[in-house]
């Protein structure tokens, strides 16, 4: 007798939910949601302070967490939440993206990387995929002073453009795109579920 298995197909729930400074951590959540929704899931992009008190977990297929680095630093508010749901993040597929313009320089990617051992030793959290990307300097956001600050802090990245008066982005977005990708690969294996075919083209 011949057995066929079917991958059962059904939309599962995906989680994003991260710290920002400026911004830009935002707005690569928000594309990261895009492309995993485009694969026939739900996706909630959520920043961590203003997550409601009804927010829980347990809701959720799976969940991808995103932090910046400011000052050496993720956020507070990312560390200790991941730290007080390490449990019920262990129970579900995740992920970890961190954003630093530290990941933009070639010379500094060890330190980036370092970043992400620190979090996960401060958390004891392990998530199952991990991206590092690029940030972005608000310029046109910024102060005389912290404009000055900034120039010196990035000034390997901004050799070609020794005064820029507006932002400028650092971001690799074919590398969130491939990530956001994997992510959705990595949760459909894990739940036995399959992509949404009816975007994908006709026959």
């Amino acid at each position: 007798m011949n057995v066929h298995l079917e991958v059962e197909s059904h939309v599962s729930s995906v989680l994003i939910l991260y710290g920002t400074g400026e911004g830009q951590t935002a707005k690569i959540a928000d594309r990261i949601a895009t492309v995993i929704g485009e694969r026939g899931h739900e996706t909630t992009a959520i920043d961590v302070r203003d997550r409601p008190d009804s927010v829980a977990l347990e809701a959720y297929d799976a969940v991808v967490v995103g932090a910046s680095i400011h000052v050496g630093e993720h956020q507070s508010a990312v560390r200790e939440f991941v730290a007080a749901n390490r449990d019920a993040l262990s129970a579900v597929p995740t992920a970890f993206y961190q954003v630093s313009l530290s990941s933009a320089n070639e010379e500094k990617r060890a330190e980036a990387a370092g970043y992400v051992e620190s979090f996960i030793a401060e958390t004891g959290w392990h998530p199952d995929r991990i991206g590092q990307f690029g940030g972005a300097l608000r310029f046109s956001e910024y102060g005389f002073l912290k404009r000055l600050m900034m120039k010196r802090i990035a000034k390997d990245l901004l050799a070609d453009e020794r005064d820029p008066s507006g932002d400028v982005e650092f971001t690799d977005w074919d590398a969130v795109d491939a990530f956001a990708a994997d992510v959705a690969a990595f949760v459909e294996g894990r739940l036995g579920v399959a992509p949404d075919a009816t975007d994908g083209p006709g026959p």
